[in-house]
């Protein structure tokens, strides 16, 4: 392959979300340690993070805005930016109220990076499923080596410390993508926020069959996506009763194969079709999730592959949206429809945790086999019934 400009662009980016990625993800492995030292429940922990994913869902919208207004490359570095200022002072938090404030801050920074870099890189590439699948696997990156760096460090130096990571490598990521990127030139700089916010034409994008459809199948995605990313490593200690680093390890190997498995599914979406490629993740989903809720000891590895194969629906289904979008409606219409189904989505970190307190992990991970299975329904119905949706 000679390499490009484009190829830097498709690199940086991804790298930028795995920046953005890691400073969120370093949280999880050290919930233990944060509901110990503020003397909080894990439910609570749960309810923070559902207010830091939620905040990037609703950043989502905006940023694309922000993308056709300014251009892309001033808002991903804003992105990068926030994400290291606001990972170091969390790191510093001196009471729980300010430690859930600051987690807030660190989605809504975060949240600015996605949207546009995708609507960037769909100007660069003609194969947007193999290029989208590319850049979604910088978060799988950061979740193979976030749970790792977070122990080690929180071990060694404490959970502060552990959460400080995502500084760490934010900084330098900005500075590269400062370096590299050319500026990119706005695509409607005249058009004003309050215009682009109008509420109708949002309600109509919204509205549309297919894009409606696309959303409900990405929420019970994003749902579970979110609910593995929060407290995955929680599950396998005190329900599967696995020490801190075996968990952890664990917690890597799901997000190898999700980093490995999404450019490949995103391939496989552009030559087969992103339903046939989605029916494929959410059928692994409901597979791994029931083993990890009732099968064997021995059936913990598999059960982690699956499901790491199931949280790369993000390609197929991403590129789902592209394929429905006008041209010129992509940076904003995106940013639109990643606001509508993660801000859903986010629930999954609250209503996993809640479940846990309540009634026990095996209901609250057995909840994750009935939605992803109810995905799995919708994808197959709409496929097999030919309701083009």
């Amino acid at each position: 392959m000679n390499w490009r400009y484009r190829h830097t662009v498709l690199g940086l980016c991804t790298l930028a979300f795995a920046a953005t990625m890691l400073a969120r993800l370093v949280i999880s492995p050290v919930v233990p340690d944060v509901t110990g030292h503020f003397d909080v429940s894990t439910g609570a922990v749960g309810l923070a993070l559902s207010g830091m994913w939620a905040a990037y869902a609703l950043t989502q919208f905006p940023s694309g805005i922000l993308g056709d207004r300014f251009g892309e490359r001033l808002v991903i570095l804003a992105a990068v930016g926030i994400t290291a200022a606001a990972s170091l002072s969390l790191a510093f938090a001196p009471t729980f109220v300010v430690f859930g404030l600051l987690t807030v801050v660190l989605g809504a920074g975060a949240g600015l990076h996605y949207s546009v870099a995708t609507s960037l890189l769909t100007k660069e590439f003609d194969d947007i499923g193999r290029a989208i699948g590319v850049h979604v696997g910088g978060g799988p990156v950061a979740g193979l080596v976030a749970p790792v760096v977070a122990t080690a460090v929180a071990v060694r130096f404490g959970w502060r410390a552990a959460i400080g990571v995502g500084a760490a490598v934010a900084v330098p990521v900005f500075v590269a993508f400062a370096w590299r990127i050319e500026r990119t030139p706005p695509e409607r700089p005249e058009e004003s926020m309050r215009d682009r916010m109008a509420i109708r034409p949002l309600i109509g994008l919204l509205t549309r069959p297919p894009i409606a459809f696309t959303t409900l199948v990405a929420f019970l995605g994003a749902f579970s996506w979110q609910a593995t990313a929060s407290f995955l490593p929680a599950f396998l200690v005190a329900f599967r009763d696995l020490p801190e680093t075996s968990a952890g390890l664990l917690f890597s190997a799901y997000f190898v194969v999700s980093g490995v498995g999404t450019p490949t599914i995103g391939w496989v979406s552009d030559r087969v079709g992103r339903d046939g490629a989605a029916i494929v993740t959410m059928a692994a989903g409901v597979v791994g999730y029931a083993l990890l809720v009732v099968g064997p000891r021995v059936a913990l590895l598999p059960a982690i592959g699956l499901v790491g194969i199931a949280m790369t629906w993000g390609a197929p289904i991403q590129s789902r949206y592209f394929d429905k979008f006008e041209p010129d409606e992509r940076g904003a219409a995106f940013g639109l429809v990643r606001t509508a189904y993660m801000v859903l989505g986010a629930t999954g970190s609250v209503v996993v945790g809640a479940l846990s307190d309540v009634a026990g992990w095996a209901v609250a991970y057995g909840l994750l086999v009935a939605v992803t299975g109810l995905a799995l329904v919708l994808l197959v119905s709409n496929l097999a019934l030919g309701l083009d949706l």
